[in-house]
C-alpha cells in the first residue's frame, strides 16, 4: 500500500488502520441490531432503505441492494411478516407496488439505535463547528470514494474479469 506523501507514514498507516476498525465495528454493530430484531443483515439493511427513503418500489430496493426480483420479494416478505413494512398498490398505476414503513411497529429499532445517537451526540460535543463540517466533509467524500470503489470492483467481476 502506497503512503500519501503529504502525511508522515505512521499517521497515514494509523488513518488507514482506524478506518478498517471502524468498517469492521460499522458491520458488527449491524448485524447485531439485525439479530435484535429477528432479521439478517440483507433485511435489515433493505428496511433501512426504505426508512431512508420513505417508500420504494420492490424494483428499486432490488436494483439498489442487487438482488434478484426473487430474492427481494423473500426479503419484503419477512419484512411484512416481521411487521416492518407494508405493500401498498400505487392507486394512479395498480402494476406499482410501494413499500411503506410500518413506523409505529419500530419501537424496537429506535430502541437499538437510540444510544448509539445519544453516545455520538456527546462525541460530536468534543468538536467545534468547523472541525464538525471538516468530519462531514471526509464522511461524505469517504461515501462517494466507496461508491466509486464499489462500482469498480462490479465492473470487474469475479477474481479481476472485466464484466463490460
Amino acid at each position: 500500500m502506497e503512503f500519501n506523501r503529504h502525511m508522515p507514514p505512521d499517521l497515514s498507516r494509523s488513518l488507514q488502520e482506524a478506518s478498517k476498525r471502524l468498517s469492521t465495528q460499522t458491520i458488527l454493530f449491524h448485524q447485531t441490531v439485525a439479530g435484535h430484531l429477528g432479521l439478517n443483515i440483507t433485511d435489515h439493511k433493505i428496511l433501512d432503505i426504505v426508512l431512508g427513503l420513505g417508500r420504494a418500489t420492490a424494483g428499486q430496493l432490488a436494483e439498489l441492494m442487487e438482488l434478484t426480483t426473487g430474492a427481494i420479494t423473500s426479503a419484503l416478505n419477512r419484512l411484512e411478516k416481521s411487521g416492518y413494512i407494508r405493500r401498498m398498490k400505487d392507486p394512479s398505476d395498480l402494476r406499482i407496488v410501494w413499500v411503506e414503513p410500518l413506523f409505529g411497529n419500530l419501537h424496537n429499532l429506535k430502541n437499538a439505535f437510540s444510544p448509539l445517537a445519544e453516545a455520538m451526540n456527546e462525541l460530536y460535543s468534543r468538536y467545534d463547528e468547523d472541525e464538525l463540517r471538516v468530519l462531514l466533509d471526509y464522511l461524505e467524500r469517504s461515501n462517494q470514494i466507496l461508491v466509486n470503489q464499489t462500482r469498480q470492483l462490479k465492473k470487474q467481476g469475479r477474481k479481476g474479469e472485466e464484466t463490460e
